[in-house]
This record gives C-alpha cells, structure tokens and sequence, in this order.
C-alpha cells in the first residue's frame, strides 16, 4: 500500500506542526516586474490584502498584472509553523496555505476590482486542493488587514456565493479571517512565473462572473 500522507486532507493539530526557524527563509528584494520594494514599509495611502487561490506562482502573477497594483510577494499564512520553508509547507504540516501579498493603491484600484479577479481566476469551492494540486496549502483564503476590509469581503463572497449556486455549483470554501501571520517564501518563488515564463500554472476558474 502507498503511504497516504493525512495532512492533504486535514489541518495538523498544534502537537502535530513543525518546529519551523527564528529567522525568516528570504530577506526581500525589489519586485522583478514592478520595480517597488516586497517588503514594508510600504507608502501610506496603499493598502495591502493576502490572498490564497491555489499554487501561489500564478496566483501571484495575476495581480502584479492589474493597473494600481504597487507590488505582490508570495508566501505562507494561515498555518502554526514560524518562517517555514515550501517543504515544509508541502508536507501539509504547518498548516500554511500558499499565498499572495498584494499592495494596491485604492485611488487606482478598487478592492472590488481585486476581489473579481480573484473569485473568477479559481475555483473556491473546492476544499483542500485546487484543481489537480491537492493539498491543505492549496485551499482557498483571504486574509484582510482591517475591519472594513474584513466586512467587504464577506459580503463579496456572499455575492458570489449566490452567483456559484445560480449556477449549479457548490459551496464557497474559502477561509476568510483578519489578518495573520504572512511569512515570504524563498527567493526562487519570488515573481516565479516571470522568471520562468513557461513555468506551471494550474489555476482554472469556474466560468461563473464576479460583479466587481
């Protein structure tokens, strides 16, 4: 029998998580594509918002393309594991989902505007995996920075939520919290996709159109 790993299709507990590391696995650099820091500080009139809709190198590739977005970063959030690495995260044992960081200026984009694309751009019913990427880091997250985003987003998801269900399709999954820890992941992540623009892309929507 092949070994199953549980952790693809449950979160581990506390006692279950990897230790991780006191320092964080990248350091930062300027963004490959954008030209604007990764790391704060970041300019006062910007906003930022993590975002978690499947392998995180084409996730994060779709929002450095939109107009008034000052910069994007992938990364790990959600889980229990401090600074952990993409092994680790792939081992389902931090409990981290891959994620993006997305900085925008609201006077050029709106949270609406960023919210379409990424309710369009993947499909947020479908648990622990995304598409044929299974896994507890593939799953379907946002993480907002204030309370006014955090009410705004729920009520997005309960739109669209309706939109899917018109549609014949399932139940949003998507994990929507304030805040949490957002850990940068390695430097080879960074801006994957235009690194290598031939690389892997797994992300699929469900065809169904957000009003944004």
């Amino acid at each position: 029998m092949l070994f199953s790993n549980p952790f693809k299709s449950r979160m581990p507990l506390l006692n279950e998580a990897l230790p991780g590391r006191d320092r964080p696995v990248w350091t930062g650099a300027p963004h490959q594509v954008l030209n604007n820091p990764t790391m704060p500080p970041f300019p006062d009139n910007l906003e930022q918002i993590v975002l978690g809709l499947g392998c995180f190198w084409g996730a994060e590739r779709l929002f450095w393309q939109l107009e008034g977005v000052y910069t994007t970063a992938v990364g790990y959030a959600g889980g229990m594991t401090p600074n952990p690495t993409y092994e680790e995260v792939c081992s389902g044992q931090t409990g981290h989902s891959e994620v993006v960081l997305v900085v925008f200026d609201p006077q050029v984009i709106t949270l609406d505007a960023i919210l379409k694309t990424f309710w369009e751009e993947h499909d947020p019913t479908q648990g622990y995996r995304q598409g044929n990427d299974t896994g507890t880091q593939y799953r379907s997250v946002i993480y907002t920075s204030d309370d006014a985003q955090l009410t705004h987003v729920k009520q997005s998801a309960d739109a669209y939520g309706k939109a899917l269900k018109a549609a014949g399709l399932g139940t949003i999954t998507t994990e929507i919290e304030p805040a949490r820890q957002f850990y940068y992941a390695e430097d080879y992540h960074q801006q994957y996709l235009h690194k290598v623009p031939n690389g892997y892309c797994g992300l699929k929507g469900t065809g169904v159109a957000c009003a944004g």
